[in-house]
């Protein structure tokens, strides 16, 4: 049995018990992926990172569901950065750091920057978007029990990393009512002409005055059933909102998780004119709730 070091990290949130939650486990390249998965799954989590060392950054993570490995993440990037900025693996001067990352899909540019009196701001830069395909929205609109006249924009695929389904909404009404057909949703997942495996509800108003836009994840059976907040989606909507007209200003405030009483919140800014985004910033604080050893 060997020991690993670990921190439980709350990101995207300044207070504790907010945000999303994440499982931080240093040392991790002898983990096996069938125990990496396991933890996932005995935590109850969505989502657990694990640290490991790289020959194309500073540092290395590797992020997985219950299901197994996803590519790229953005709760866990805050969580992985926290983590290392309160290990003192991460040194701040004059306030700053930049610093690399490696994920499944690639290297990630990091910036912290400290704030007086709160939590440091942990910001990513996704990569350039990369628009899939389109779909219907009134046979979207059903698999969450919802008509085509709560559906905004025609849904379509983008990935930062990530690839997820942004399924635009008129308003938070609409955003709240929504119910997830599991059955219909395996179907649509499970059609090999489907280029998403998750769809990320999500409308161009806050979830409270302070918001620009409010999102959810309603999450596939074998997790938790609702993501608290999700950094690398919120990358993909940001591009998709703005592409598509429906935010005034590509830099914004995302919330998503108030009403699970997580309430969380993403600084966001897309990098680039709506015919060419460059990339997106995502930003957030994390907070470690908890730090202990894992033994496997």
């Amino acid at each position: 049995m060997a020991s690993y070091e670990f921190d439980w990290v709350d990101a995207f949130t300044e207070t504790p018990m907010g945000g999303n939650p994440c499982v931080v486990v240093h040392g991790a390249e002898d983990i096996s992926v069938e125990a990496r998965i396991g933890l996932v799954r005995e935590t109850r989590l969505s989502e657990c990172a694990y640290v490991i060392p790289s020959d194309k950054a500073d540092f290395s993570a590797r992020y997985y569901l219950p299901s197994g490995e996803i590519p790229m993440a953005g709760h866990p990037t805050v969580a992985t950065v926290t983590s290392l900025l309160d290990r003192g693996l991460v040194v701040l001067e004059d306030g700053r750091a930049e610093f690399t990352l490696e994920v499944g899909s690639g290297v990630l540019p990091i910036e912290i920057t400290a704030r007086a009196g709160r939590p440091p701001l942990v910001t990513m830069t996704q990569a350039r978007p990369v628009f899939g395909k389109t779909y219907d929205r009134a046979r979207l609109a059903t698999f969450y029990g919802l008509s085509p006249e709560d559906v905004l924009d025609d849904p379509q695929t983008v990935s930062t990393g990530s690839a997820f389904c942004i399924l635009p909404l008129k308003d938070t009404a609409a955003l709240q009512r929504a119910r997830p057909d599991h059955s219909a949703l395996e179907d649509f997942f499970g059609d090999p002409d489907t280029d998403c495996r998750m769809i990320f509800l999500t409308t161009p108003h806050g979830a409270t005055a302070a918001g620009d836009t409010a999102s959810r994840l309603l999450m596939r059976p074998g997790g938790p059933v609702e993501d608290p907040f999700t950094g690398s989606a919120t990358g993909c909507m940001a591009a998709y909102l703005w592409a598509r007209g429906h935010l005034e200003s590509s830099v914004f405030t995302a919330e998503q998780g108030h009403w699970m009483e997580r309430p969380g919140t993403a600084h966001c800014e897309v990098m680039g004119s709506r015919d060419d985004i460059a990339g997106v910033k995502v930003g957030g604080a994390g907070v470690v709730l908890m730090r202990g050893t894992l033994e496997l």
